[in-house]
């Protein structure tokens, strides 16, 4: 189960990590600073076709992004 802040602060950890800030974030998605805004605080999901954009954005896979967990390397 996927809980909203705990997503909301993988965002936002990723966004940090990626030197990014909320509204240059925004502008990379085509969406607003209150948009990124919400998700960050749990109160808003990104829409599901935006995942694969803002996954590739944070540097991340959007299993990763949604669950915390990093994927295994494949041999």
């Amino acid at each position: 189960m996927i809980v909203l802040e705990q997503l909301g602060a993988r965002i936002a950890q990723l966004r940090r990590d990626q030197g990014l800030t909320q509204e240059m974030l925004a502008q990379r998605m085509g969406v607003s600073p209150q948009a990124v805004s919400k998700w960050e605080r749990g109160l808003a999901f990104p829409n599901p076709v935006w995942l694969d954009d803002l996954a590739d954005v944070l540097g991340t896979s959007i299993d990763s992004l949604l669950t915390g967990k990093q994927q295994k390397e494949k041999d």
